[in-house]
């Protein structure tokens, strides 16, 4: 049964970093997109960043520059580096996995993204 699973968050202070992992087990889509998307306390889930099982990326604006998305295959793993965290960044980040069709981009929006994790808490605060 395909199953995601979240790790990494926790609290930091403004303008530093956390990596968060989504490993996924019983991945077997031939094509597919792994994103992260984000919901904080009062506010609707937005979407962060996605890459594609080819490695292509896509993200959001306020991600591009500061957050990095990248993938671990001999793991099923993939990782969201996340620097310059400022507190409008506290948030639970969701990873989730969707089929594509091959060749395409991944796209920012919840529809194609079938199964979900649990999602982790990261809270930047001083």
């Amino acid at each position: 049964q395909l199953q995601l699973e979240e790790s990494g968050g926790g609290l930091v202070q403004p303008g530093g970093s956390l990596k968060l992992s989504c490993e996924a087990s019983d991945l077997t889509f031939d094509s597919y997109a792994i994103a992260w998307f984000r919901q904080a306390p009062g506010k609707e889930r937005e979407p962060v960043s996605c890459i594609t099982e080819s490695g292509r990326t896509n993200s959001a604006f306020y991600a591009k520059g500061r957050f990095i998305i990248s993938k671990e295959d001999a793991k099923n793993m993939v990782h969201l580096q996340m620097n310059s965290l400022q507190p409008d960044d506290t948030a639970i980040y969701y990873c989730a996995v969707g089929a594509i069709t091959p060749g395409t981009r991944c796209i920012l929006i919840s529809r194609p993204y079938t199964t979900w994790g649990q999602g982790t808490q990261v809270t930047v605060s001083s």
